[in-house]
């Protein structure tokens, strides 16, 4: 039976029945060498052993390894990843070749086997087996197309993304989803003191302000499959020796860039620091890394004009300042709600039209989209890792999680469970389109869910001011969590 006749017969639509059949008959089985069945079963099946791992044709695929064991439900949850050298989009056309690139893989290990047997010689139970295994390669081609068809993500807006795209979720351990878990009680946080931090900013610093319950400092992420890994400072450091990462964004991203420069001091506590205009540098001077936070509310210009204020969502000047990083992490969206004095701009303009306001998720869309544009214009993949901090939540509306508390103020223990009553905010959706139509790989820190369950660990009434801060986070607290997220992602 020659490659060519397998080749042309995996693509008969009855080869199925047929196959069936054939096995069906009295003695097949029972001639048949069970002893190879099940090795090839058992290798295709789990992909673990490493006469399958060290295959060529899984170059230019990644998948998860439960995805491999057929654990449908995390697999349900995961954006695969993009790998150098694919040419994998969002829309169903590419999904189809991914499913068929597997198949035919496959399909090549199975002739592997066969030949190695000799199955080339007219034999009943050699014909058995080889049924046997395409049996086995059809199924796995019609799971992958299921799971594949299964990883749509939902969202709430007009706005929809393929998961089979460029965009992956960052996460350190292979097969383990990462942000799917719960919180629980661990004693050994928090890994630093705010007393022994010189970088947090007053309105951060909920025990400097007065916060007495201090269970909120005593929680971990856990994920349901796997352990985060503890964030390690020295380790961490080890690994971005001499190296430039930037934090690009809101005050979200100098809530992340401040715990970072917190979790790093407690282990390397030498430090240079430097302050100029949008640009902050911390510079860890025995191991050469420098930590830069660019505040850039949009990402996208505002520029002064005669007129007033204009937000132009198709241009990134500042961008400049971004080139050279090993790794940027950018952010935006708590900015793009606000209205009236807190809006700081005027107009909004898109190519040569200029008006006083638009629908807010569609100016995210288009100015995420001019940064992403960006992106894939002057980000060299091997030289710079790209991350996105992911939209963190607010909790102003006690009704979103079952309460009749007005918002967060009083909160004092997370949300149980993984899931967030209210579900995900719709600009996760806008999000995640635009990711997903980069050219250029960008692991997404994907805090969402896990942060809307923290209803406890806002400022509230303890940041200094004289309102109720839902919006950003006490340090420590939880913006130590995504450190730790992105940490695992360099292991």
């Amino acid at each position: 039976m020659s490659k060519t006749f397998i080749k042309h017969f995996l693509n008969q639509a009855t080869l199925l029945p047929l196959a069936k059949k054939a096995l069906s008959q009295p003695g097949c089985l029972a001639r048949s060498n069970a002893s190879s069945i099940i090795h090839i079963w058992l290798c295709l099946a789990s992909i673990g052993p490493t006469s399958c791992l060290a295959r060529p044709h899984l170059d230019n695929l990644i998948l998860p390894q439960s995805l491999l064991q057929h654990n449908k439900n995390n697999a349900q949850s995961y954006v695969y990843p993009y790998s150098q050298g694919s040419n994998y989009h969002a829309d169903n056309k590419i999904k189809e070749d991914m499913i068929n690139h597997v198949g035919v893989n496959y399909g090549k290990l199975i002739m592997k086997k066969l030949i190695k047997f000799r199955f080339g010689k007219p034999n009943l139970a050699r014909r058995c087996l080889t049924l046997t295994g395409v049996i086995f390669l059809l199924h796995l081609h019609l799971f992958f197309a299921e799971t594949l068809a299964k990883t749509q993500v939902p969202l709430s807006s007009s706005y929809n993304i393929s998961s089979a795209s460029r965009l992956f979720r960052g996460r350190g351990l292979l097969g383990c989803d990462l942000y799917k878990g719960k919180w629980v009680v661990d004693n050994s946080n928090p890994i630093y003191a705010a007393s022994s931090c010189p970088f947090i900013d007053s309105e951060f610093d909920c025990l400097k302000h007065g916060r007495s319950d201090t269970q909120y400092l005593k929680y971990s992420w856990q994920p349901d499959s796997c352990n985060l890994p503890r964030f390690n400072g020295l380790d961490l450091l080890s690994k971005w020796k001499g190296k430039k990462v930037m934090f690009v964004g809101d005050s979200l991203s100098e809530n992340m860039w401040e715990s970072l420069a917190c979790l790093l001091h407690e282990s390397a506590p030498k430090t240079t620091r430097q302050h100029r205009d949008s640009l902050t540098s911390l510079t860890f001077q025995d191991y050469g890394v420098t930590l830069y936070l660019y505040r850039s509310t949009y990402l996208v210009d505002i520029v002064k004009e005669n007129i007033g204020r204009v937000l132009k969502l198709d241009s990134i000047q500042g961008g400049d300042a971004w080139k050279g990083m090993d790794v940027l992490v950018f952010n935006s969206w708590h900015w793009w709600t606000h209205t009236g004095r807190l809006q700081p701009w005027d107009y909004v303009q898109y190519g040569s039209t200029l008006s006083k306001d638009m629908d807010r998720l569609e100016a995210y869309f288009k100015g995420m989209t001019t940064w992403a544009r960006w992106v894939d214009l002057n980000v060299n993949p091997s030289k710079t890792k790209v991350f996105f901090q992911g939209i963190s939540p607010s909790h102003y509306k006690g009704k979103e999680w079952g309460s009749s508390s007005k918002n967060c103020n009083g909160e004092v223990k997370p949300i149980e469970g993984s899931t967030y009553p209210a579900g995900l905010p719709e600009a996760q959706g806008v999000l995640k389109k635009v990711l997903g139509n980069l050219q250029k790989p960008v692991y997404l820190l994907d805090i969402t869910t896990l942060s809307q369950l923290r209803k406890d660990a806002h400022p509230s009434s303890y940041g200094g001011g004289s309102g109720v801060d839902c919006s950003h986070w006490c340090l420590p607290g939880l913006p130590d969590t995504w450190n730790q997220l992105l940490y695992a992602t360099f292991i």
